[in-house]
């Protein structure tokens, strides 16, 4: 696909082909095969390739920037730029004060020290209209996460009576002749792992993330734990366990993968399991993981 110099910075861009509100990954060589929904916590670059730096256009080029250590602006230049900040923030400000309806408290906040922190931006953290996937026999739903991303059809996992969700293969033919995936899955937790009503959230999620560790990871591996606590998702008790592993296999493109698991007590015999992993291979999706968990619905 094409969409974005072949000089352009590693980072996330709008999707080449179009695709309205969604973003692909560009390594600096290459698109990524999967994209997501653009939103908070997602930096999208402008498709616009930086121009090359052997042919710029005379007419339009930049000066270049004074080298780190190279000398000082001379006095003049430091008055002139002193002078026109200074003209700008009379300006601003005077427009501000004299502007119809603007209070005392406006005047105030238009006054705030530099530096000082912006209130966060109102925004969902996936854009209005984005797919969902409706887990019916576990009773949540959550962000379907955009093309390259399938359907879950890899049978039962063994934490769960029934999965559902999404994946995408990150390697053919590891060597114990399987697949490696990342994966947005979920269903009711099965009924060996300690599920004894709410008092239980933490050490039934534990007891599920020891199961992962073993049955879906390279071993020997080690552990680390990002997070172990509680949540309220939509309303209802919750648990969220999040951690990385590292690994040294040989055969594996991967060497180490971050997942979470959110266990959420839905008001059903068995609770909900949200279980999302990215393997280091495609780190750039780490941030899918927050994003998902924040936008989780109990049904």
């Amino acid at each position: 696909m094409t969409g974005v110099g072949q000089n352009a910075a590693p980072g996330w861009y709008p999707d080449p082909s179009g695709a309205a509100g969604m973003v692909r990954w560009w390594d600096g060589t290459g698109w990524s095969d999967v994209m997501m929904p653009a939103g908070p916590g997602v930096a999208v670059h402008s498709a616009q390739a930086r121009p090359p730096a052997s042919s710029p256009d005379p007419a339009t080029a930049e000066l270049p920037a004074t080298p780190r250590g190279s000398g000082r602006p001379s006095a003049f230049g430091r008055w002139v730029a002193a002078g026109s900040v200074l003209v700008l923030v009379v300006a601003v400000l005077s427009v501000l004060w004299l502007r119809p309806g603007t209070t005392a408290a406006d005047r105030s906040t238009a006054t705030q020290q530099p530096g000082a922190p912006l209130p966060p931006p109102a925004a969902p953290s996936f854009p209005p209209g984005t797919v969902r996937i409706i887990d019916e026999a576990a009773g949540i739903s959550y962000p379907y996460l955009g093309e390259g991303w399938q359907e879950f059809d890899l049978g039962l996992q063994l934490e769960t009576t029934s999965t559902a969700g999404q994946y995408f293969t990150t390697q053919e033919d590891t060597p114990d002749g399987g697949i490696f995936i990342s994966q947005c899955t979920s269903g009711p937790v099965a009924e060996w792992y300690g599920w004894a009503g709410p008092s239980t959230l933490r050490s039934t999620t534990q007891a599920l993330a020891d199961s992962v560790r073993v049955n879906y990871y390279p071993g020997p591996n080690e552990r680390e734990v990002l997070r172990d606590e509680p949540r309220t998702v939509d309303g209802h008790a919750a648990h969220l366990y999040e951690f990385a592993l590292t690994w040294d296999v040989e055969g594996y493109d991967a060497s180490g993968e971050r997942a979470a698991l959110l266990l959420i007590d839905v008001g059903r015999p068995a609770p909900a399991l949200l279980y999302v992993s990215i393997p280091n291979t495609h780190a750039e999706l780490y941030g899918v993981i927050d994003r998902v968990i924040e936008s989780v619905d109990v049904l």
